[in-house]
């Protein structure tokens, strides 16, 4: 069997305001002759399909469009709901979809049904974790204590492997989460990143660990590829969402199963409509250097921030789409950002808040009414959760 492993699509993201239907499309038709041109028995979606919790109507069309290119290539299509996805409109009309071997999984329970499709060696199975949000999935495992992600996807795939256990196939997983282990990272700095900008804001990561055991388990969430073990991968994104990822390689994950397990896994480059380019130095550096139709992010050094930078900027790229300014007193205090996060990891919610206003006020710490204000604050969202 081969597996065509993709995620995070986010179907309805903009680039800096800039529209990225035509670039999906035109990505996404390429995967579909990747599809039809290595055979690929099933695709898989590993969630955030769509970006926004109410998509336009353009955005289911382009889904439809897809889903039916799909199969008319001839794979299976298996797709799982992610954390910007909203369950019920991913899920609409589902059941009638699984009549067409397209199945959406988005119930918190989905896991508990694998989707079996036969090959030449057998059966596999595949478990579909939609995102799970600890506080609002407590029916999936009554009386126990599920409260983080680590410890809900722990008794989440512990369930699936004595499920698989008592099926005897071989299992694969779609999860939406993040992931960390030991093992090879293609870009470990993005994984650091999110790790801690993920703890920070209260959202657990859970342990790669827990895809032990199975054939293969696609990840989605990171949008940048990564290998956390050699069944356990994440495709990243198919388009760039930001210059964040200046340097993350778009594709896909072609996974061959034989008898045993995963015999092969290959990376499948994707084309990019419009790469991505970052430039540095004045503004009159910058305005002599050939044109591009790159998406450019500018970061201006002048120590005066010219009249109409962008004006100028799109005159030579038509296409930038992000204006920076860093003059050079600035830059010294640019180095001491990476270790904002390292400051505030001790913090409490509380005095993070107080440090926050501190900043934007020039050094006006909060008063005695705003710290209580900010107190009341806590102690009310967390009586409601």
């Amino acid at each position: 069997m081969r597996i065509l492993h993709t995620s995070d699509w986010h179907l309805g993201r903009s680039f800096h305001g800039y529209s990225l239907v035509d670039h999906t499309r035109q990505v996404l038709a390429a995967l579909t002759e990747m599809v039809r041109r290595e055979k690929v028995d099933v695709v898989l979606i590993a969630g955030d399909v769509f970006d926004h919790a109410n998509p336009a109507a353009v955005q289911y069309q382009i889904l439809e469009e897809q889903l039916l290119a799909l199969r008319q290539a001839g794979a299976a299509v298996i797709a799982i709901s992610g954390n910007h996805d909203n369950p019920l409109r991913l899920g609409f009309q589902s059941t009638w979809a699984a009549r067409s071997n397209v199945h959406i999984i988005t119930a918190k329970d989905g896991f508990r049904h694998p989707i079996t499709i036969p090959d030449a060696h057998g059966e596999v199975d595949f478990y579909g974790i939609a995102y799970l949000e600890p506080r609002q999935s407590t029916a999936l495992y009554a009386g126990a204590h599920c409260e983080s992600q680590q410890a809900l996807l722990t008794a989440v795939t512990a369930e699936i492997r004595e499920l698989a256990a008592q099926r005897g196939n071989r299992a694969v997983v779609l999860a939406h989460c993040f992931a960390v282990g030991s093992g090879q990272q293609e870009h470990p700095e993005e994984a650091a990143g999110l790790h801690r900008d993920i703890t920070a804001g209260g959202i657990d990561y859970v342990d790669a660990a827990n895809f032990a055991g199975f054939s293969y388990a696609a990840l989605g969430h990171l949008h940048g590829r990564q290998t956390l073990a050699p069944h356990v991968r994440y495709s990243g994104a198919p388009v760039y969402f930001s210059f964040g990822e200046v340097h993350r390689e778009r594709g896909v994950w072609l996974v061959d199963l034989d008898a045993a397990g995963v015999s092969e896994v290959t990376w499948r480059a994707l084309p990019v409509p419009r790469p991505l380019t970052r430039l540095r130095g004045t503004l009159e550096e910058l305005l002599q250097l050939p044109g591009s139709d790159d998406w450019v992010e500018a970061t201006l050094t002048d120590a005066v921030l010219p009249a109409e930078p962008m004006r100028q900027l799109q005159q030579i790229f038509p296409f930038c789409a992000a204006l920076r300014h860093e003059p050079p007193e600035q830059q010294l205090a640019s180095d001491a950002v990476s270790s904002y996060r390292e400051r505030i990891a001790e913090k409490t919610p509380l005095q993070v808040a107080e440090g926050f206003l501190e900043f934007v006020r020039a050094g006006q710490p909060a008063s005695e009414l705003e710290r209580e204000l900010l107190a009341a604050a806590q102690t009310e969202d967390q009586d409601a959760n």
